[in-house]
């Protein structure tokens, strides 16, 4: 028999077709007006990783190639290949070929295409108006503005939108029935908090959890996806508004060592909750500002530890004044 973890459940609660797929109808039936007229333009899909991009592309291709999907449809991660050579390799070969499939152009898919080189999208736009009789190209992107213009001139762009709480909660339901999991109404609100309208994220923490036990909990929610309790983030950050840093600072071990969260993660939860914390407006503004500033310093190289423990110190500080 199957174990629960012998197949990813991302791939196993994949719809397959168009008209299965989450929280984006408006894209969906553009989607189908292109099947139906067998004829549609190249296109970028952009939004924010885990809410149906992927899943539209290959499930365009499947109902406009059916059997014959693996000769018309090729799929790339732009991001494992990052550069001129993907271009110059597999992208031109598959283009060049006559497609086997009647009058229907072939695709090439570019999942993360943000992650190509400026050179190499200007290599691909190029490829693109040589092979435009024989293949459409459509681009998965986090950032639509990191596609260079002469590319998204060429294309559609269809922005995909963050599921909302109760699509998310219908899709964990399903899938927690099909695997015969138990989980508290805590544990869901844990689930929905972490992976934040992303479905890949929320299904492989599911699935980590429903490899520990049958009986998801929100604590093996938040020790699997290394995130804190929203209300462990906002005790730090009331403790250094309130002006206490050593109790704050304590806090902040608590988050690094007991869930071994990266500095970047710790801003991301306090950025999140800066708006619920119980304080003025004025230091609401000062702590997103704060947030903005660390994260900045962390991704330039400095050290996360004393960034963090310097940030609670500036707002400790401002309480103080």
């Amino acid at each position: 028999m199957a174990g629960i973890a012998d197949i990813a459940w991302t791939e196993k609660y994949r719809p397959h077709r168009i008209a299965d797929i989450i929280g984006q109808d408006v894209i969906a039936e553009r989607l189908a007006a292109f099947v139906k007229n067998k004829s549609f333009p190249n296109m970028i899909f952009a939004g924010p990783a885990g809410v149906g991009k992927t899943t539209s592309a290959i499930a365009l291709a499947k109902e406009l190639y059916g059997d014959t999907i693996n000769e018309a449809f090729l799929e790339l991660n732009a991001s494992d290949s990052r550069g001129i050579d993907i271009i110059r390799g597999r992208v031109k070969e598959f283009a060049r070929t006559l497609p086997l499939t009647g009058d229907l152009v072939k695709i090439i898919f570019l999942d993360e295409a943000d992650a190509l080189t400026p050179e190499a999208q200007h290599a691909l736009r190029r490829t693109m108006e040589r092979y435009s009789s024989t293949t459409r190209f459509i681009f998965s992107a986090n950032y639509a503005s990191k596609i260079i213009e002469p590319i998204q001139s060429r294309c559609v762009v269809l922005r995909f939108k963050l599921l909302n709480e109760d699509e998310v909660r219908k899709y964990l339901d399903r899938v927690a029935r099909s695997e015969g999991l138990s989980i508290d109404e805590k544990a869901r609100e844990a689930l929905v908090y972490v992976s934040e309208g992303d479905l890949r994220k929320l299904t492989n923490i599911l699935q980590s959890a429903g490899v520990l036990d049958k009986t998801v909990t929100e604590k093996i929610i938040y020790d699997i996806s290394s995130r804190a309790r929203p209300k462990e983030v906002m005790a730090m950050l009331r403790f250094a508004m309130s002006g206490d840093y050593v109790k704050a600072r304590t806090e902040l071990n608590t988050l690094m060592f007991s869930y071994g969260m990266s500095g970047e993660d710790i801003l991301m939860q306090c950025y999140r909750e800066a708006l619920n914390l119980d304080v003025p407006d004025a230091q609401k503004l000062s702590l997103v500002k704060a947030v903005g500033e660390y994260n900045y310093r962390i991704v330039e190289g400095a050290n996360e530890r004393i960034q963090l423990e310097s940030m609670l110190a500036a707002l400790a500080l401002t309480k103080s004044t």
